[in-house]
């Protein structure tokens, strides 16, 4: 459709296409899974410190409900458009089904740079888009979390505004809370921490040790941030990180203890703990792990063949381009696909949704030792149908989470 049309989107329905094609889906399944269940997009007249009044556009989009609530981040961007939500959709459906999780797929945005606006500003913007979408969200229907411009404030805001419509605390409403209105132990490292636990998993099968493995990170974030401070803790050397000023690189190794430490209005370039370089630089960087955790279609026909990693870990959402994937593929490059790699923050959302529910909560060494165990079983079973079938890594996974969701549409029937 038309209103879907984003180069994001493109890509999450050729991904799709690919896998349903292989699989031999039903085709009445292929042409309801191609779109989302639900898209509202929404007004947000917000009052500004200086007293005049601005619009933004806000989005949330439910791509499918069958095997429960829809799940998925909201995303603060200049970029955001109703395709990429969408496409981001698409991708949290089967995420959820390749874990195992009772969730749709879901994703919001708000087209807005947040660090333009002050903190009375963003909390207006916030409050607004929580009344805006309430219709739609709910710990039984769909469930917020943050995503790239967003934080644990922001669904603090979110989780209030929507409490505050319903005359009561409703925490399960949001996750990625803080810990002191139902937060869960160990969310804020859980994508970076997930991304770690399968590239360890990926480095024994190729039998590469991790004392001496090489770690290149772009984007420097939650996700990048994390993962390269729990692979440097794992034992391996991380030689690169960037951000979107650009990056430095240290051939041994770089301290990111440090530099999460440091102030963050500071570009990673400038901190002089290693040579400045590029994105661009750092993905062709010689090294054992390159994750991208930045934004989508960073890794495209132009510059794959220029990658000398050995296992490329999709911390961000698309960040690889299917023209890519076929030279990767050529090059022997090991890709652990983003709806596997990245899927860790989904499942500690999916444990602070349950503990909210069930007003019981759990240590952080229980929530370790969960999220290992569910997506190291994710990455073996995965690891297993790609191999079984002769398939990428990308398209085992694929086609193993939207089989789930086939087989929910084929058992509940439709409607009327």
């Amino acid at each position: 459709m038309q209103e879907f049309d984003t180069p994001t989107f493109r890509l999450a329905v050729a991904q799709f296409d690919q896998a349903a094609e292989a699989m031999g889906l039903d085709t009445n399944l292929h042409e309801r899974l191609k779109l989302p269940q639900r898209s509202l997009v929404v007004s947000l007249p917000v009052r500004m410190d200086d007293g005049r009044v601005e619009v933004f556009t806000g989005y949330r989009v439910q791509h499918d409900s069958s095997r429960g609530p829809s799940k998925g981040g909201v995303r603060y961007h200049p970029d955001v458009r109703l395709g990429e939500v969408a496409a981001l959709a698409m991708w949290m459906t089967w995420k959820c089904a390749l874990a195992g999780l009772p969730y749709g797929g879901a994703k919001g945005g708000v087209q807005v740079a947040p660090k333009s606006l002050s903190s009375g500003e963003l909390q207006r913007l916030t409050r607004r888009y929580a009344a805006e979408i309430f219709p739609l969200i709910g710990p039984d229907k769909d469930v917020p979390a943050p995503d790239v411009g967003t934080d644990a404030q922001i669904m603090a805001w979110m989780m209030d505004t929507y409490s505050q419509q319903v005359g009561y605390a409703v925490p399960g409403v949001v996750t990625g809370k803080p810990l002191s209105i139902g937060g869960s132990l160990g969310r804020e490292e859980a994508t970076g921490r997930g991304v770690v636990y399968v590239t360890l998993e990926a480095c024994r099968h190729l039998n590469l040790p991790i004392e001496t493995a090489t770690v290149a990170v772009q984007g420097f974030g939650n996700v990048g941030a994390h993962t390269a401070r729990i692979m440097q803790h794992h034992g391996a050397r991380v030689i690169a990180v960037s951000d979107v000023s650009g990056g430095i690189y240290n051939p041994k190794g770089l301290n990111i203890e440090q530099l999460m430490q440091r102030d963050l209005n500071q570009p990673l370039n400038q901190t002089k703990l290693g040579d400045a370089i590029t994105n661009e630089e750092l993905l062709q960087l010689e090294c054992t792990v390159l994750v991208p955790a930045a934004l989508s279609e960073q890794i495209t026909g132009k510059n794959a063949d220029r990658l000398k990693c050995r296992i490329l870990s999709e911390g961000a959402n698309g960040p690889t381009t299917l023209e890519a994937d076929r030279i990767l593929a050529d090059k022997g490059i090991f890709v652990i696909p983003d709806i596997l790699a990245n899927s860790g923050g989904v499942i500690v959302s999916y444990f602070e949704w349950v503990q909210d529910l069930q007003r019981f909560f759990w240590s952080a060494a229980d929530i370790q030792n969960r999220l290992q165990d569910i997506i190291t079983s994710a990455f073996h079973r995965t690891l297993r149908f790609s191999n079984e079938r002769r398939v990428s890594m990308r398209m085992a996974a694929l086609m193993s989470g939207i089989d789930q969701v086939a087989q929910a549409h084929l058992q509940r029937g439709l409607y009327p």
